[in-house]
């Protein structure tokens, strides 16, 4: 393993325990600041706006920065950000930092993947973006839980102290890992721009939002769905949260190694259609405990295997303007995480059970499938009128 992927891997698990952990924190952050848990609740929007804002303004910025530079500044600024929320005096105050916090989000992984796809060795670009985001997975796996205990047991402001001193090892190791790579030929800031004139384009972004944001109708609720529908006791979440982030660390390598064997969109298509069929057997079968575990570490494996191939995928098709297109991918997926949040919640406000959601991230899965056959079918078009 090349040190210089492990150090994309540690911002990855700085990003993951920062985005994900205040959900489990987030009636502490209401009790210690004297709110209630639906207005801590807009300190995970924040979050997911600074994501949207700051993916493509930070590559835009720094644009002609060399990339070891700006994934130095991107670390930085986690890291910086995270720290403020450690002395957050008021609830105005950790707002703001955290919309701040989110600014790097897309932007580190965006650059990360691109960087990621130049250091690896030929062939195994998609097992090298993979390498990154087993970061974020790990986070899922053990830092949420960790930090979340803590967070519980002592105070929130710990568990920032944690990010903050994770974010530190990540800009150190970045500093002495990650080899000064040349830029690539610098394109106008309106040629890369012109990428997004294209279908392609708009397809792989909605193949994120829509496709990926099935997963996010699961996640959302899923701690209902265990305790209602499979009939875990609350105090159980937290230990089934981790079987579903060990899902997601092993189909996140998966993921790789599949786009690389065969391509990255034959990839999705596969994966997508595997995930509707998963989320239909948690519609019907969680209500069984022991299926219910099987089906929390599958759909986890199933739902992260797809990010490696769509951020490839993406770098692939945006060629002259790969940092802004992959970091729109992080937007995209946090677009999807509202979507799914929001469209999975419409069946709950109707009266259906827990499951229903599922329902929902079914259908969302299954356009993720018709809008990458729309994309291959397209390439397929564009190579065949190249060989005339």
């Amino acid at each position: 393993m090349k040190k210089s992927l492990l150090s994309l891997a540690l911002g990855g698990l700085t990003i993951g325990i920062t985005e994900f952990v205040m959900m489990g924190i987030l009636p502490d952050i209401a009790t210690n600041l004297n709110i209630s848990i639906p207005v801590a609740g807009h300190l995970i929007s924040a979050y997911a706006l600074g994501v949207v804002i700051g993916a493509p303004l930070l590559v835009i910025i720094t644009r002609n920065y060399p990339p070891k530079k700006t994934l130095l500044i991107l670390a930085s600024m986690i890291t910086v950000f995270n720290t403020l929320s450690i002395i957050a005096p008021n609830y105005g105050f950790l707002f703001a930092v955290r919309l701040l916090s989110g600014l790097p989000h897309g932007a580190f992984f965006g650059v990360g993947a691109v960087v990621a796809s130049r250091l690896a060795d030929k062939g195994k670009e998609a097992q090298a973006i993979s390498v990154m985001f087993a970061g974020l997975t790990i986070a899922n796996l053990l830092g949420v839980p960790l930090g979340t205990y803590i967070g519980h047991h002592f105070s929130w402001r710990y568990t920032f102290i944690i990010i903050a001193i994770v974010g530190t090892l990540t800009v150190c190791s970045l500093y002495f890992w990650m080899p000064n790579i040349e830029a690539k030929a610098r394109e106008g800031m309106k040629t890369q721009l012109l990428f997004f004139k294209k279908a392609e384009a708009w397809l792989v972004i909605l193949i994120t939002a829509i496709g990926a944001g099935g997963l996010f109708c699961w996640i959302s609720y899923i701690a209902p769905l265990l305790t209602e529908i499979s009939g875990f006791d609350a105090g159980d979440v937290p230990y089934i949260m981790m079987l579903a982030g060990l899902g997601m660390v092993l189909g996140n390598f998966i993921g790789g190694k599949l786009a690389d064997r065969y391509s990255a969109e034959k990839t999705i298509i596969v994966l997508l259609s595997v995930m509707a069929i998963d989320l239909m057997l948690v519609f019907f079968f969680s209500s069984n405990p022991y299926v219910s575990l099987a089906l929390v570490f599958s759909t986890g494996c199933i739902a992260f295997a797809v990010a490696a191939p769509i951020q490839t995928l993406m770098i692939q098709t945006a060629v002259g303007a790969e940092m802004i297109a992959s970091a729109a991918i992080q937007a995209a997926f946090n677009t999807g995480n509202a979507l799914g949040a929001f469209l999975g919640g419409l069946p709950l406000i109707a009266g259906f059970s827990y499951a229903s959601p599922n329902l929902v991230g079914i259908t969302m899965s299954i356009l993720g499938v018709l809008f990458t056959v729309v994309f291959l079918q397209r390439k397929r078009r564009v190579l065949k009128l190249q060989r005339i």
